[in-house]
């Protein structure tokens, strides 16, 4: 019941804001303090930026805006930025509301799009916004999930052409992890959307301890005398192990030391020499999944930056007899998926790898990447939420809000391949992924694990496990090819619309932006005024142009005498400068000057004395 005091703060709240004392029943559990201060703002009218880490429970925020428009008796549109976040979140929502309620557009899927909430990709909505869809009626809250993914290159642009030309009557409600320049962020949306609350929690609810397995052993990443890293909470600068930076020079010292053995004392496959005498070597993915079954920390997701890898994965855990499961989870697994796949023909499972598929997942363990059969994908993710799916090899897209939070995280290498090249993961991808870790009211606490590689950097590594927060950086660049294409689908004004009100330009200067929101205010006013000056007396605005016009024709009248009198004068000069020239050409030449010395008369002799 709580005290007389907490329950007449419990009572004016749900007096202030009754939809939200509504919504908040639906949970078991109590909301945290950025949850209920978000959920407020919205119920306030006023948009919201939320920023915080990963799995602290931001999904929250975008459900309530969903609630929120259906007791006013308007649209919600959910944008996620990868389709499998979207048909997950189709299917919550379906749970929750019913099917005639839920609509969901993707590239794959178009379901019940006429319907009050629709889940989409991002590009899907951008598209809608230039096509002037009639879909957008009646619209009054989108909700975009996974917002920093704006800084995103390849795709990032599309995120901010969406908050740019949503209409200002749309509330905004953006959904970011925790990044240091929430603020910035938050004053260029207030800017281009209107009133918007930046909200920033930077605690996350379930503590997060950080290791690296070193050959047989897993050592802390951070060193015991931190109080922080003893309680799962790690702040920037903290000591690192000093086992592993041992570790770490001997692993440079082997790299320095020739290797003089004869062929019989070379080391076996997937072990190094290291200048001590010891050896280090990298597990094997079977080795790693058992040592965390010992322990006691799975369910786990190990990412793996290559869907060819996260197959072969999966293989050599069945070539090596690994299982996870027990015999009543078997059961239950083959007959989740076999209900799953019973739609398709035998053909395509046999061609679909579904045999493999199935052995795998009745042991524990699966793949999960882009490349997947869609159903697969579904059975992997409900099978992990259930607690039946034990092991789950991964790309990256898993990290992107999908709801299969783990026990533990494990990171194979701190290098994936961007497009271009192979690159160092940022600290943003690295929170991101082992922000997966520690399940909110399952777990009491998560745990990454990173695999120890040749020539891997412990102060390097603390630095990525120890920065929680990143700037968030635009990926709106402009060129050549950009130009043309926005000016030939959308037209000069709105391409310079949008260059001007980007979060790239506002980065470069805050001023343009204002001033392009200004200039776009003073156009609207404009066309009220032409409305209300129309009456049945006449067209002033007919008369007022027709002025405008006289005016223009009289100015460019006394500027084009101008310009006659300059030609006239300039011609006059030339002329001029002609016959001067000519007259010094003629006086110069020898004819003239002997022609001019007969016509002279002879001159008389000097007389002498």
């Amino acid at each position: 019941m709580g005290t007389p005091s907490e329950q007449n703060t419990a009572f004016r709240q749900r007096q202030e804001f009754p939809v939200f004392a509504e919504f908040a029943e639906l949970y078991d559990f109590p909301l945290d303090d950025f949850q209920v201060r978000a959920c407020h703002e919205l119920e306030q009218g006023r948009g919201v930026l939320v920023a915080a880490p990963t799995g602290s429970g931001k999904t929250i925020v975008g459900e309530f805006a969903i609630h929120l428009a259906l007791s006013q008796g308007r649209k919600a549109f959910y944008t996620a930025p990868i389709k499998a976040l979207s048909n997950q979140k189709f299917h919550d929502l379906v749970q929750r509301y019913g099917p005639e309620q839920v609509g969901l557009l993707t590239g794959d899927n178009s379901v019940n799009g006429d319907a009050p909430i629709v889940v989409m990709t991002t590009e899907v909505l951008r598209n809608m916004l230039y096509a002037g869809s009639r879909t957008l009626t009646g619209l009054g809250y989108v909700v975009m999930d996974e917002v920093h993914y704006l800084a995103d290159r390849m795709r990032g642009a599309v995120w901010e052409e969406v908050i740019i030309h949503l209409p200002e009557s749309v509330a905004l409600v953006s959904l970011s992890a925790t990044v240091s320049n929430a603020e910035e962020f938050g004053d260029w949306l207030e800017t281009v959307r209107g009133e918007i609350t930046t909200i920033v929690e930077e605690r996350r609810p379930v503590p997060l301890f950080q290791h690296v397995i070193v050959g047989k052993q897993m050592h802390d990443l951070f060193a015991d005398s931190d109080a922080d890293a003893k309680a799962g909470f790690v702040r920037e600068g903290a000591p690192v192990n000093p086992q592993l930076l041992r570790v770490a020079r001997d692993d440079w010292a082997s790299g320095r030391t020739s290797d003089r053995r004869s062929p019989r004392d070379k080391r076996k496959p997937g072990q190094k020499n290291v200048g001590n005498g010891r050896r280090v070597w990298t597990p094997s993915r079977v080795d790693v999944i058992e040592r965390l079954q010992r322990d006691n920390l799975l369910p786990a997701i190990v990412f793996i930056f290559s869907r060819v890898g996260c197959d072969a994965a999966v293989t050599q855990c069945l070539e090596s007899n690994l299982r996870l499961t027990t015999a009543d989870e078997r059961d239950e697994i083959f007959a989740y998926v076999e209900s799953k796949v019973r739609h398709l023909p035998p053909d395509d499972l046999q061609v679909l790898g579904y045999d493999g598929f199935l052995d795998g997942l009745t042991r524990g363990v699966a793949s999960h990447h882009a490349g997947m059969l869609p159903t697969f994908k579904e059975c992997v993710e409900e099978l992990f939420q259930r607690g039946l799916c034990k092991a789950v090899f991964a790309t990256e897209t898993l990290a992107l809000g999908i709801n299969m939070p783990a026990r533990t995280v494990v990171i194979e290498k701190l290098t994936k391949w961007n497009g271009e090249t192979h690159a160092d993961i940022t600290p943003g991808e690295y929170t991101q992924l082992t922000g997966r870790a520690g399940r909110r009211g399952l777990d009491v606490e998560g745990h990454g694990v990173v695999l120890w590689q040749q020539g891997t950097n412990p102060k390097e590594l603390a630095g990525l496990a120890s920065k929680r927060t990143y700037p968030l950086r635009s990926s709106f660049r402009p060129s050549y090819n950009m130009a043309v294409n926005l000016v030939q689908q959308f037209g000069r004004a709105t391409a310079r619309e949008l260059l001007e009100s980007s979060f790239a330009q506002f980065q470069a200067d805050r001023a343009v932006v204002g001033l392009a929101r200004q200039h776009k205010k003073a156009e609207d006013a404009l066309d009220g005024y032409v409305e209300a000056a129309t009456c049945h007396l006449g067209d002033f605005m007919e008369y007022a142009a027709l002025r405008r016009r006289i005016s223009d024709a009289e100015k460019a009248g006394a500027r084009d005498r101008r310009n006659d009198r300059r030609s006239e004068a300039a011609a006059s000069l030339e002329k001029l400068s002609r016959a001067t020239s000519s007259w010094c050409r003629t006086a110069s030449t020898p004819a003239s000057r002997s022609s001019s010395s007969r016509a002279s008369p002879p001159r008389a002799p000097v007389p002498t004395s």
